[in-house]
């Protein structure tokens, strides 16, 4: 079960992060030649990154202790909606609001600028992570929790060489808004059918 727990943390934190990578890169770019620029992003991307792992285990418990049992699967439609909305975006074209380069302009990299970009940034990650939270046991959630936090190391270290390597993270901004939307509208079903929410 454990290592279940595990791969699938891994499957997720790559769907939900893959655009931090590019947002991480572009502090790194503005951060070139700065003495203590690595320590920096990688302690603000964890301050952040805690503040969404935070909220989304306050919401699971509150949800989990106040909500009756046979309401969690619904919560199945959170990902869902996020996923046909992030569908949606990215067959109109309209993803002015996820402009990269608009969320670290005229901000310099220090640990709290980059903490409150990835927290800004992660509103959707903690509506993902809820209703996963409350559909798997205690442990599993702890395990989860572990595997984020020690990907967001190689999160930080994927950014810093994406942001000496451009044409890659071309290819990952592209990938993205694909990649992204089929995740939670996959991740809202299978949430919806394990649960039998609307007697599935």
């Amino acid at each position: 079960m454990i290592l279940t727990s595990v791969l699938q943390a891994m499957g997720l934190f790559v769907a939900t992060n893959i655009d931090d990578i590019i947002v991480l890169s572009l502090f790194f770019a503005r951060g070139a030649g700065q003495r203590g620029t690595t320590a920096r992003i990688l302690a603000g991307q964890y301050l952040g990154f805690a503040g969404i792992l935070g909220a989304a285990v306050l919401v699971t418990i509150g949800a989990g202790a106040f909500l009756p049992s046979a309401a969690i699967p619904y919560f199945g439609l959170i990902p869902l909606g996020l996923g046909l909305w992030a569908a949606w975006q990215a067959w109109r074209g309209d993803d002015d609001d996820d402009d990269d380069e608009a969320k670290v302009a005229g901000k310099k990299v220090g640990v709290w600028t980059v903490a409150g970009v990835t927290l800004a940034n992660g509103g959707d990650n903690i509506g993902v992570y809820t209703p996963v939270f409350l559909s798997v046991e205690p442990l599993a959630v702890v395990a989860y929790c572990i595997v984020f936090l020690a990907l967001v190391a190689v999160l930080v270290a994927l950014a810093k060489f994406v942001a000496t390597r451009p044409p890659i993270a071309e290819v990952l901004e592209r990938w993205e808004h694909i990649l992204f939307p089929i995740v939670l509208i996959g991740l809202g079903i299978v949430i919806l059918v394990s649960g039998g929410a609307f007697g599935l």
